[in-house]
């Protein structure tokens, strides 16, 4: 664990904030997750230079094309904002009238359509992120399921904008085909967009399915400052930075954001990937015994649902509740996801933390559950 001081103050100490242990994963209301000392160093750098931001832009744009395999690339405030962004891209391409009337629709195509078991709440409804930018939402199945005949159904009606579809760890029901579902958008001349903020490591995969433009995180697993990538065709791109003219303008990124960007995906081609999964997975499957061993807990290690390349241990506890309680209540707090507290199950990401950090999540789970 590393912090940042102020001589002999801790950055957490000069502000009377809590130090904790997140092994929640990549959960914003925790700060999201950690940036390397090198992205560290590029930010810092960044803060007292001046730029043209255009320039950055377009260096940004061939950043992550060349880590993609997009046509194009660009930065925004967050994926949230990717979302509205995107889907504004859609109903106005680069039309300055347009872009300036958002989010009034009038005279543009602006349904987008969505299976409705791709409805995800980040701190606020993805559905919202859309209506944001004027566009109406028409849900296609249910929430356990949706069928590529869903799909064409809605896909058929009038003044549709976009098909809008999530790749996420939080979407519910029955998987759906990716490609399918793009190629059902495409047969309509219809742009699809894969919304993937937690899902970076898999961004190229999901560019192969034959989506228009994939939005990810840079803050998540890449580990940059605060930012949304946009990865697609160069038109819908293009469609997408020209919206700093219009909604875009209060969602627009920082300069220090984008050389974050940079510097992190600089780093992200450099390490090896192969031994980090490796790596990772030890960590897990080592904590998952250890865990195994404290009365009545049963440890799974589960992989990600959404196949990205992140194993989680899944904790069988007698009192889910109580004990996601306590852990947080005590020093250091420790937050672990809470999706099946009421299934008495408890989930434990620890891709951010370092070995002390486990140890101490470990004796923490003996305390607790042996007192």
């Amino acid at each position: 664990m590393t912090t940042t001081v102020f001589g002999t103050m801790s950055i957490h100490e000069r502000y009377r904030l809590s130090v904790v242990i997140n092994a929640k994963g990549t959960f914003t209301p925790l700060g999201v997750s950690r940036s390397s000392n090198g992205v560290a160093a590029a930010v810092a750098q960044a803060l007292p230079e001046f730029f043209v931001m255009d320039e950055l832009g377009d260096r940004a744009s061939e950043a992550i094309a060349q880590v993609t395999g997009a046509q194009a690339g660009t930065v925004v405030h967050c994926t949230a904002a990717g979302i509205t962004l995107s889907v504004a891209a859609t109903m106005t391409g680069r039309d300055p009238r347009r872009i300036a009337a958002l989010p009034d629709t009038t005279d543009m195509h602006n349904r987008v359509v969505m299976p409705a078991s791709h409805v995800v709440d980040y701190g606020h409804s993805n559905l919202q992120g859309i209506r944001l930018a004027g566009a109406q939402v028409d849900l296609a199945g249910d929430e356990t399921r949706c069928g590529i005949d869903d799909l064409e159904a809605e896909l058929d009606g009038p003044d549709v904008c976009c098909l809008m579809l999530v790749s996420s760890r939080l979407t519910q029901g029955e998987p759906l085909d990716l490609v399918a579902a793009v190629r059902a958008a495409h047969r309509r001349g219809v742009p699809a967009i894969i919304d993937a903020a937690a899902q970076f490591p898999r961004i190229a995969d999901l560019l192969a399915t034959g989506a228009d433009l994939v939005l990810a995180s840079g803050q998540k697993y890449l580990g940059s400052p605060t930012a949304g990538l946009v990865a697609g065709t160069w038109a819908l791109v293009q469609a997408v930075r020209a919206q700093e003219k219009g909604i875009g303008r209060v969602m627009k990124p920082t300069k220090e954001a984008v050389i974050g960007v940079l510097a992190a995906l600089e780093e992200w081609q450099a390490f090896d990937r192969m031994k980090w999964e490796a790596d990772e997975l030890a960590k897990v499957v080592s904590f998952a015994a250890a865990a195994g061993e404290i009365p009545g807990v049963t440890a799974e290690v589960v992989p990600d649902p959404a196949g990205l390349q992140v194993s989680r241990v899944l904790l069988k506890v007698p009192d889910a509740k109580r004990l996601a309680t306590e852990l947080e209540a005590g020093t250091p707090p420790i937050y672990v996801m809470t999706d099946r507290v009421d299934d008495n199950e408890l989930m434990v990401e620890l891709v951010p933390l370092d070995e002390t950090e486990i140890n101490t999540i470990i004796a923490r789970l003996w305390a607790i559950l042996t007192q």
